[in-house]
């Protein structure tokens, strides 16, 4: 492993901490307030956060295994069920965001299924007001379309995502954008990315 990769391997560190401190530090404040709480129904409403908080955590940590891990190689194949539940767990059950799933084909390698995570991370994140995330796979192409009231990606995920971005000036923020740039560019295929219109913003990745 090269110094290059140590560096990249601790924005996506630092981007899988920052998106966990929320929910772990709600489980912390939540024990706390259990703690000091006499009231039986404050007590059971701390109880149901704290569940609630619990459930947010293991969620994320699941997409974040699939997303950015690399347990068992880069050559195993990956039951695309898995990734529908994981980013089911990531968009939640408050119904900020709904899933459209349009993924036919039974396993994907995983180099792929990291594209495909990856660009539902990025694209949900986008949804500033809520919306619908939709996830198609044909073939040897990707595709990820959000559709919302609002929509904002930011451009710094879009320079790396087409890999205008150089490694040296790479932030956690944009460690999973730039993930999908090399993925998609060993497998000798692009990204392409459309410009917002009528609240709709289309990511595609070919191989």
């Amino acid at each position: 492993m090269d110094e290059k990769s140590v560096e990249f391997a601790s924005l996506l560190a630092s981007r899988l901490c920052h998106d966990l401190l929320s929910p772990i530090g709600a489980l912390n404040n939540g024990i706390e307030l259990l703690a000091d709480e006499q009231d039986p129904e404050m007590r059971q409403r701390c109880l149901e956060l704290l569940g609630e908080s619990a459930s947010a955590s293991a969620a994320k940590l699941k997409f974040f295994r699939l997303a950015f891990g690399a347990a068992g190689g880069f050559e195993d194949q990956i039951d695309t069920r898995e990734a529908r539940s994981a980013i089911d767990g990531l968009l939640g059950t408050h119904g900020r965001v709904a899933l459209d799933w349009l993924v036919a084909d039974p396993v994907m390698s995983k180099p792929r299924m990291k594209v495909l995570l990856n660009l539902a991370l990025i694209a949900a994140d986008a949804l500033v007001r809520g919306g619908k995330l939709t996830v198609g796979v044909e073939t040897d192409e990707i595709v990820v379309r959000a559709e919302g009231e609002r929509l904002v990606l930011d451009p710094e995920l879009k320079t790396a995502l087409l890999g205008k971005t150089g490694a040296e000036a790479l932030t956690p923020r944009a460690a999973a954008a730039w993930l999908v740039h090399v993925l998609v560019r060993q497998g000798g295929g692009e990204v392409q990315i459309s410009e917002p219109e009528e609240n709709i913003l289309v990511f595609g990745a070919s191989f």
